[in-house]
């Protein structure tokens, strides 16, 4: 299977339909139609379901992933060693919603200013997400909230700690107090993280199995739920990092009391060898850090 045939595949699966691929490849529609033929009869599968507008077989869904994450993966190669040449290239880093945040956009802007070839790019999703693209080789660091697995990485404990708090309506009763209690969770409906070890510190929290709760919804992002917040269909628990994101006079963050707080931590793979730019980054990420620390 060559490399280009991949990449012939992934501009059908975006156009829907062979004629307009071939026109954005430069290529003739039976010379496409062609390769895609050659694909199916190569892999031994259907891919399409050819119609109107073509539409991926189960087969094909799990291709286009493959494919999608091959692409990635050469595209990393070829800017790496083009940094090689001259230091520049780019830097991809992957979190969710954290305060931490505050401080890596310092990082990035300083780093910018002494390589300004260097170029970022930034994946926003769950940490279970974060951690397989980096395991896949496919993001350089990521930012995660712990409890988090991280045998397989190293890291850099973060000096930001995350508050846990409720994300309610403004005009939400609970709106009016300045902190959330257990009790106050009691009966109300709740949305949640759907991650196992961030509930069993919830749990730990509430001294209650959640079960107890009156779950509405649970997430793997905060921006999947954050309508229902808005409308008052529900509150969610959750850091105070992910809040931030979402500026609006019709919601409010209380935190939780007693406190509940996490800390994050800066991971990147273990025996990965830090060349070119995403090593001079790292440089940089530890001499800032340390500084921070100490302010």
């Amino acid at each position: 299977m060559e490399f280009r045939v991949l990449q012939y595949f992934l501009a059908v699966v975006r156009e829907e339909n062979i004629t307009r691929a071939a026109e954005v490849l430069h290529l003739t529609q039976p010379t496409l139609s062609r390769q895609m033929a050659q694909l199916e009869e190569e892999l031994g599968v259907q891919l399409f379901i050819r119609g109107k507008h073509l539409q991926l077989t189960d087969a094909g869904i799990m291709l286009r992933r493959r494919a999608e994450e091959v692409v990635a993966l050469m595209g990393k190669i070829e800017s790496e060693f083009e940094e090689q040449a001259e230091l520049g290239g780019i830097i991809s880093i992957g979190s969710g919603g954290l305060l931490a945040l505050e401080f890596l956009s310092t990082v990035l802007d300083s780093f910018r200013k002494k390589y300004p070839k260097a170029q970022y790019e930034l994946y926003t999703n769950s940490a279970e997400y974060v951690k397989e693209r980096l395991e896949q080789g496919l993001l350089d660091f990521g930012v995660l909230l712990e409890p988090i697995d991280v045998t397989k990485f190293e890291y850099i404990r973060m000096k930001e700690r995350e508050r846990w708090g409720l994300f309610l309506n403004v005009e939400h009763p609970l709106a009016q107090k300045e902190c959330i209690e257990k009790s106050d969770l009691l009966h109300i409906p709740i949305i949640t993280t759907n991650r196992l070890t961030l509930q069993r510190v919830l749990e730990n929290w509430l001294e209650e199995d959640l079960s107890r709760l009156n779950i509405f919804a649970t997430h793997n992002i905060i921006t999947n739920v954050v309508s229902l917040v808005d409308k008052g269909i529900a509150s969610a628990l959750t850091i105070e990092g992910a809040v931030n994101l979402f500026e609006s006079s019709r919601m409010v963050f209380r935190p939780l009391y007693p406190e509940l707080s996490l800390s994050t931590v800066f991971v990147w793979k273990k025996f990965q060898p830090n060349l070119g730019i995403a090593g001079k980054f790292l440089e940089h990420f530890k001499t800032m850090h340390k500084e921070h620390a100490l302010s």
